[in-house]
């Protein structure tokens, strides 16, 4: 984040106070350069990135958050957008996007045949409606 995109966060945020001739002042930044910068129309690198910002989370979200940036970067590469693995990779953290696998499910525990060939040697009955034997 650049010094004038810290500004302007601050400078639309309800709870900030501080005029921006002060925070411009306080980040060795011109007023004027501030302004300046607040005029200047999206480059094309950044109108760009948006655009692949939302194809990037609109894949991602069409896999229900399994697909790491490999994969969206392949589908990126079969729709036609040219780009890298590493501006997908940086995209998805800028955006919070983390992929996550489920885990298989695996069988922990396995029946013993033996055990339930015990006899009940203290003739316990678990039903709700028994009493007690002595």
């Amino acid at each position: 984040m650049s010094r004038y995109q810290y500004i302007d966060s601050c400078r639309t945020d309800p709870s900030e106070t501080n005029p921006v001739t002060k925070m411009c002042a306080w980040l060795l930044v011109s007023t004027s350069g501030f302004y300046h910068w607040l005029s200047r129309p999206t480059s094309a690198t950044a109108a760009r990135k948006q655009v692949l910002t939302a194809r990037v989370r609109g894949f991602f979200d069409a896999s229900e958050g399994t697909y790491g940036y490999r994969r969206i970067h392949a589908d990126l590469a079969c729709e036609g957008s040219e780009c890298s693995p590493e501006l997908v990779r940086q995209i998805m953290g800028t955006e919070g996007l983390v992929a996550s696998q489920p885990r298989p499910f695996r069988v922990t525990t396995e029946a013993d045949a033996a055990a339930t060939e015990m006899p009940d040697l203290i003739e316990r009955d678990f039903t709700g409606s028994s009493q007690m034997r002595v």
